[in-house]
């Protein structure tokens, strides 16, 4: 079973040229699909549209959210009501290619968890969209240690069971290969074709790069903190009282050495800011250590994850 999930905003003109493409290029692979489209609360006529076309098409499953929650919402939501083993997350502005997902299919085949698409040839403004898109995509792939050409591509294949458990926020869709890396999983990349757009208007603009640098910020702390907060919390308060006693030394040399006044300088403020600030940082890990502590032994969860186990009884 193939599950496509696909999130719209305001897409009313491209609901039939895109039942028309998907169900073209499923009648060929012959899988046995459903197609999740999720109305990440539109304001123009895409609900009702969508309305007609599940009552023609069985295949086409539609989740109405009551507000717009953005495009990582839409696309938990579709994962979490998904029901095939095989996920495929697109873009329903038809600039996506549904005569690509075959490819997806032959990777996950060989093996892969996860497959995310290239857009080699991308048809979007080249200042306005490419050129930050490249530094994003560069600098996500260094600090994440997951090294992928485009990251914003939509166009991505997943094995249920590396996605079901993932929870994301924000902007965080694009980094579901990172966090399917970091628990084990085999990620890959292809490229695939992308079109220009044709109805309707972007909703991406310059102002995402600061959010996806901060979700990226997130991502990394998770990934290296969440189960000992401590040590960055620790560590920068250890740095901060580090700068206190240094700068107390520095205000000596210069009263007993140079015979400068400590009022002369802003060496006594640092030495009390840098001290206080380190205290605070460590209490502060304390605090974000017996919190993590009682977010999983209060609901019973584990600090692993288990791939498969054999020749155990059964409970």
């Amino acid at each position: 079973m193939l599950s496509l999930v696909i999130p719209m905003y305001n897409e009313q003109d491209n609901i039939a040229p895109l039942r028309e493409q998907l169900t073209a290029a499923m009648n060929e692979l012959g899988h046995d699909y459903e197609i999740i489209i999720v109305n990440d609360g539109s304001r123009d006529q895409t609900e009702a549209r969508l309305r007609e076309l599940a009552t023609v098409d069985p295949h086409f499953k539609i989740i109405n959210f009551r507000k717009n929650f953005g495009q990582t919402a839409a696309m938990m939501a579709g994962i979490d009501y998904a029901s095939g083993d095989i996920i495929i997350g697109m873009d329903g502005d038809l600039q996506n290619d549904p005569k690509d997902i075959g490819k997806f299919l032959e990777k996950i085949d060989e093996g892969y968890d996860v497959v995310s698409g290239w857009r080699v040839n991308r048809k979007d403004a080249a200042i306005k969209r490419n050129f930050p898109s490249r530094v994003a995509n560069w600098l996500i792939s260094r600090i994440s240690g997951v090294h992928l050409h485009d990251y914003g591509c939509s166009l991505k294949a997943y094995k249920t069971d590396v996605v079901k458990g993932v929870k994301l926020y924000g902007e965080m869709h694009r980094f579901i290969p990172i966090y399917a890396s970091w628990q084990g999983a085999r990620v890959t990349e292809i490229p695939v074709d992308h079109h220009p757009r044709i109805h309707g208007s972007s909703k991406y603009g310059l102002e995402r790069v600061g959010k996806v640098l901060l979700d990226l910020i997130v991502v990394k702390f998770l990934a290296n903190y969440a189960n000992k907060p401590i040590y960055i919390f620790g560590g920068f308060g250890l740095c901060s009282i580090a700068v206190s006693f240094l700068s107390g030394i520095w205000a000596l040399y210069l009263k007993f050495h140079d015979g400068v006044s400590f009022i002369l300088t802003p060496l006594p403020l640092l030495v009390v800011l840098a001290f206080i600030t380190g205290v605070m940082s460590i209490l502060m890990g304390l605090i974000a250590e017996i919190i993590m502590r009682t977010y999983y032994e209060s609901q019973g969860k584990q600090i692993y994850l288990v791939k498969d186990r054999l020749n155990f009884l059964s409970e």
